[in-house]
């Protein structure tokens, strides 16, 4: 099984998350399995991982106030494989998806 790696690199988008949805700069998937077979693109799993680059203001809750988010900018994270929308943008990759979505924060 291939394994994604993360690297924290500072990135400017031209946009920001409305409500509880983050932007999550996806991490490349890797090109070897750890018995050093080369994998071709139509091979690699669909990276789950990826580094918060902007998270909403919160969720809008009943009593008129912003609930407050448990991720912030530069937190590792796992997603689910289907979940968010992809976006490209200047040959990078990004998920744009709920707070909800987000599986676990790498410590």
């Amino acid at each position: 099984m291939a394994t994604a790696t993360a690297t924290k690199k500072k990135t400017k988008i031209n946009f920001r998350p409305m409500d509880d949805r983050v932007v999550i700069n996806v991490c490349d998937s890797e090109d070897m399995t750890a018995g050093g077979i080369i994998l071709p693109d139509a091979a690699r799993e669909k990276p789950q991982r990826g580094i918060v680059i902007a998270a909403g203001p919160g969720k809008m809750l009943d009593s008129g106030e912003r609930g407050e988010m448990d991720v912030k900018m530069g937190d590792e994270v796992f997603y689910g494989r289907y979940a968010g929308t992809e976006i490209e943008l200047d040959a990078e990759t990004f998920v744009v998806l709920r707070e909800s979505e987000i599986l676990a924060v790498v410590n």
